[in-house]
């Protein structure tokens, strides 16, 4: 995740492992179009990956909580979108789904701001997104290996 490259690549991944039918499904969620959905998942992606930049400057302790869930969500078993249901999904998600979940709220709130629609709305669409964004981390965190 590093810089705007980074977000792009891993927002085109996310919207790789989506799928259009996950696309339409998040558009349903959300109120909105295909294109409204391509456009939180987009956002959603800048502020996740942004705020997990944030925490890793905050010092040793930030820098180290989030080393220590990249490491953990290279691990098996997060194998895909299919392991995880939703929000109800992130506790099997461990630490990264964790951080990501802390920081959902904020960047609901924003993405709501940004595109207009309405930050529950939001709220239940980044849960949704989140799982996919673990299952894409996971993927790559294994090809590395």
């Amino acid at each position: 995740m590093n810089g705007e490259s980074g977000e792009k690549s891993l927002e085109r991944d996310v919207l790789d492992e989506l799928g259009d039918d996950g696309l339409q499904q998040l558009a349903e969620v959300l109120g909105t179009d295909a294109a409204g959905a391509q456009g939180v998942v987009g956002n959603t992606v800048a502020a996740l990956s942004g705020g997990l930049r944030e925490r890793s400057e905050e010092g040793p302790e930030g820098a180290q909580e989030v080393q220590q869930a990249i490491d953990e969500a290279a691990q098996p078993p997060l194998q895909g979108v299919a392991a995880f249901g939703g929000l109800g999904g992130l506790a099997s998600g461990g630490l990264l789904a964790g951080l990501l979940s802390r920081m959902s709220r904020p960047a609901a709130n924003v993405i709501a701001k940004k595109t207009g629609l309405p930050a529950a709305n939001v709220a239940r669409g980044i849960e949704l997104v989140i799982p996919v964004i673990l299952a894409v981390l996971s993927k790559r965190a294994a090809r590395k290996k």
